[in-house]
């Protein structure tokens, strides 16, 4: 049997470029992403005795109906010694006059209300640095008004990730499962990125983490003077504060669906692009391995396709020609594409798991296929909106 390739044809770029882009991608789903899909974790639980105390940070605005639910469930956390610090950042609703009856009720209650917005602070930033040097308590547990602990472990789950050397916690936050596309959407987007931004983490390279689940010392934060390397950018709070201060073993990851915290997803499309393409506003802030990182995993995620699609349409006039055997063109290219997606079911079927995602795998290839040319986009614009509201 002999393999003969057309060296001058169109097709045979295409298939170099499909070789590659393969290979990248599988170096991802079994080096990078299977840290996350078979996370083993056998450090012992820490006693109430050795559980220091914490402080819950959050930020809130016009949340009112959110914390009425959210309060009590964080109040009923078992723990031996934690704070609540709310910052009101300019609410036009009830949030105020409840915060106030609360904190009289409830001395785990600390409310910190802002009455006017600063503009050389954009977003969360400033309210999040109030809520941050209001906390008594050097270790802070970040979450969001939407979000809400599955049960009463949660916090011990983030504390326990502590040893002497550690400043973060990095966690995950999986989105409330819903019926609809959108909901699908959302959820496998907020599952491909926690598998890019853990593995990094368990890699010794964490580059982001969400706001939602996190965790870091408040004399960290101090010590790099907070925010003020990129407060005029309207996010990155989270990531961009993780980028710059994180080291290969300051860092920690919080892989636990069991006491996961859920986040409420948006039931608006035009919304939720708004908010990817806040995102990625800031990928462009990253340190440069971080940006390679992401951008040979989604240059070779579209190129994959995009690659496949074209050597499809174009074989008429093949690559390659094997003559004295059974094999052929198409076949081989489909087993390739497949060897990649069987990858891909195996990891994201573990980490799934793990990360207490449900339901995604059926639409795996759909939603893996929107994703590779959707986020490239996403991309795009969110440099073009570097630095705006």
């Amino acid at each position: 049997m002999n393999i003969n390739f057309d060296y001058n044809n169109l097709s045979f770029i295409l298939l170099v470029v499909f070789g590659v882009c393969l290979v990248i991608q599988l170096y991802f789903h079994w080096a990078q992403f299977s840290k996350v899909a078979f996370y083993k974790r056998n450090a012992r639980p820490k006693l109430d005795e050795e559980l220091e105390p914490a402080s819950i940070v959050l930020c809130a605005r016009d949340a009112y109906e959110y914390l009425t639910e959210l309060i009590p469930v964080l109040l009923n956390q078992d723990y031996p010694d934690f704070e609540i610090v709310v910052v009101n950042d300019c609410s036009d609703d009830e949030t105020e006059e409840y915060l106030k009856d609360l904190e009289r009720r409830e001395p785990r209650v600390k409310p910190v209300q802002l009455k006017q917005h600063l503009n050389f602070f954009n977003g969360k930033k400033f309210p999040l640095s109030m809520g941050i040097k209001s906390a008594q308590n050097d270790l802070i547990v970040l979450t969001d008004f939407n979000c809400m602990p599955v049960n009463d472990q949660w916090l011990r789950s983030v504390v326990n990730r502590y040893n002497h050397q550690t400043e973060i916690v990095i966690g995950y936050s999986p989105y409330v499962q819903k019926k609809g596309s959108l909901n699908h959407l959302m959820r496998f987007d907020a599952l491909q990125n926690g598998l890019l931004y853990l593995s990094a983490a368990l890699n010794h390279h964490a580059y982001m983490g969400i706001g939602k689940n996190l965790s870091y010392r408040k004399e960290l934060f101090f010590r790099n003077k907070g925010f003020i390397s990129h407060y005029t950018t309207a996010v990155g709070e989270d990531d961009l504060f993780i980028n710059k201060v994180s080291t290969k073993k300051n860092t920690e990851v919080l892989i636990d669906a069991e006491n996961a915290i859920l986040t409420t997803p948006t039931s608006s499309f035009k919304l939720w692009m708004r908010q990817k393409s806040s995102r990625y506003s800031t990928v462009s802030k990253y340190d440069g391995r971080s940006r390679l990182m992401l951008s040979l995993f989604y240059g070779s995620q579209l190129l994959f396709y995009a690659s496949f699609i074209a050597l499809i349409a174009l074989c008429a006039k093949p690559a390659f020609v094997i003559t004295g055997g059974a094999a052929f063109y198409i076949p081989i290219l489909v087993f390739f594409f497949l060897l990649r997606f069987g990858s891909q079911m195996i990891i994201y079927h573990k980490a799934s798991k793990r990360l207490g995602e449900k339901g995604l795998l059926p639409g795996l290839i759909v939603y893996d296929f929107l994703f590779a040319f959707l986020s490239p986009w996403l991309r795009l614009m969110g440099r073009m909106n570097v630095g705006r509201e």
